[in-house]
């Protein structure tokens, strides 16, 4: 018989008397959460914050590695089925137990979520053929095909009370609506903190859009009492005013400083910082299916980024070392694959991606367009660090070798739901692994889209390579992990090769602060007031 793959995990479930200090704090956020809603979209500030008021099955800690959450161990049968133990003695912040039925109603949600942006976490849940309750502290989920990283991905997935929807028996039936009886709740009913009730260290208490969102201690807690009674984020995008209001004390922490402005940080004996290189790469992603595409104008009437050539002569015209001196201020590293060197999947020595204006119009050229042609590129300016200053870059950079750029910039409130609709031709786009390991891209961004979203959800630019498909859809099966690391180095080269994405670096995350506190950087770049705690 052969032995099961096991995972087990034990974490305590003592609970520790609150401390005796009990502060507020301050946290300005660079980019704001867009929803309460913890199933609305996989977006780092939305998980980041969720993270306050909800648990998962699993959680990462700030290397990513897996721990246990509301599940205290789990193991594999070798195949496609997982048990996961639960944490008993676990309350909702409304007093209402947690059982195995939140589990379900919560991985239905996700299904049955008409509000959710491209499908998040959908693409999870939707690969799960069964999930069955055989007690109230055990959930088994069978998948469609072997989940290796299930317990990985699983520390996404909020847990919700059951007990905010009416409701019969429940079950993993969506076609029949898991049992639920009334409608399923959207994304606005969360924002008045009426459904947002979850088991995590905070409760929510406020939110207004583009002002704050204020937590307060979840005294209810299973876990170590956090130090801080209230908590606030204040969302603030510019770097000037979040260090001036550092400065100033108006702010105990603030995330993403202008790196230029670390020394000043550094020198100032009444702060501290701390900067972590994250996971997540920026990249422009290409329309490399329609014909002709929205935002492209070429005198043949075609879609010049459906030809390798073109795609190529865009990355060649990009100098990445200048975009990570002159804008990242050096808190960056370059890009030449979709995750760090040394990281499950990544190459190791990937071949650099070369500064070289003279090739790139030489292979547009070849291409047919000796004179080039007229894109606009789309992006955010308000999402990642300095995203609309390293488009405008990048789209001088292209306009130097004949691909006359424009740059359509917008608040990412507007531009994630046009993206999903594949409204552009040329999109900035970020992603930190939120496996730690390289299929998290390469499945979302890369493949063929199946028709359940489990992989594909976010290829708005219609790239398609068969071999690919075969490669990708083999590793995220593949249960041996040596097996699997190559199967995904092999995948991550052809989508490196297609050139339907053009990587530009590794963002660095870089976090100040009081000098009375501490502050624990993540790979994840979440921003968490549990990584905040007082210095002595």
């Amino acid at each position: 018989m052969r032995r099961p793959l096991v995972f087990a995990f034990v974490a305590s479930t003592c609970l520790l008397s609150a401390p005796a200090w009990a502060q507020s704090l301050k946290i300005a956020l660079s980019s704001e959460p867009t929803a309460i809603d913890p199933h609305y979209h996989d977006l780092t500030p939305n998980n980041a914050l969720a993270a306050h008021i909800f648990d998962g099955l699993t959680k990462q800690d700030e290397q990513q590695k897996v721990l246990p959450s509301l599940a205290t161990s789990w193991e594999n049968d070798g195949q496609n089925r997982w048990t996961f133990k639960l944490r008993q003695g676990v309350t909702f912040s409304n007093g209402k137990p947690f059982t195995a039925d939140d589990v379900i109603f919560s991985f239905c949600r996700t299904l049955k979520n008409e509000t959710a942006i491209a499908g998040s976490f959908a693409d999870i849940t939707g690969n799960f053929t069964a999930v069955e309750a055989p007690d109230p502290q055990t959930i088994v989920i069978t998948t469609k095909a072997p989940d290796p990283l299930l317990p990985n991905f699983l520390s996404s997935i909020a847990i919700l009370s059951s007990s905010i929807l009416p409701h019969d028996k429940l079950a993993f039936d969506v076609a029949k609506n898991c049992g639920v009886t009334g409608p399923w709740p959207v994304v606005g009913d969360f924002n008045d903190g009426k459904l947002a009730i979850g088991t995590g260290p905070y409760k929510f208490k406020s939110y207004t859009k583009g002002t704050s969102v204020e937590l307060e201690r979840n005294d209810k807690y299973w876990g170590p009492a956090e130090p801080w009674a209230n908590v606030t984020f204040v969302p603030v995008p510019n770097a000037g005013p979040r260090l001036a209001g550092l400065l100033a004390g108006d702010y105990d922490v603030i995330e993403n400083p202008a790196a230029r402005d670390v020394a000043r940080i550094k020198d100032d004996k009444r702060f501290g910082h701390v900067i972590t290189p994250s996971t997540r790469v920026i990249y422009f992603q290409l329309d490399v299916e329609r014909e002709p595409s929205p935002l492209v104008k070429a005198e043949n009437g075609k879609n010049p980024l459906k030809d390798p050539k073109v795609r190529k002569a865009m990355s060649l015209a990009i100098d990445r070392d200048a975009i990570i001196k002159r804008i990242m201020d050096g808190a960056a590293e370059p890009a030449y694959q979709f995750l760090p060197n040394g990281m499950f999947g990544a190459l190791e020595n990937p071949p650099k991606l070369a500064y070289d204006p003279a090739a790139a119009k030489k292979l547009l050229a070849e291409a047919g367009y000796p004179n080039g042609f007229q894109i606009t590129l789309s992006t955010t300016n308000d999402r990642y660090i300095n995203d609309s200053q390293i488009t405008q870059a990048v789209a001088q950079y292209l306009t130097q070798v004949g691909i006359r750029s424009e740059v359509d910039a917008m608040a990412r409130a507007i531009y994630f739901p046009r993206r999903a609709k594949k409204e552009f031709s040329v999109a900035l786009g970020g992603w930190g692994s939120t496996s730690g390991e390289a299929s998290s891209f390469l499945k979302q961004w890369a493949a063929t889209p199946d028709e359940a979203k489990t992989i594909g959800g976010s290829n708005y630019g219609g790239y398609a390579d068969p071999e690919f498909d075969k490669l990708i859809r083999t590793a995220i099966t593949t249960l041996d992990d040596a097996k699997r690391a190559e199967i995904l180095k092999q995948a991550g080269v052809k989508v490196i090769e297609g050139g339907a994405f053009i990587p530009l670096h590794f963002e660095s995350t870089i976090w100040a602060y009081k000098a009375n506190l501490k502050y624990t950087g993540r790979a994840d770049q979440f921003t968490m007031a549990m990584q905040v705690k007082p210095a002595k």
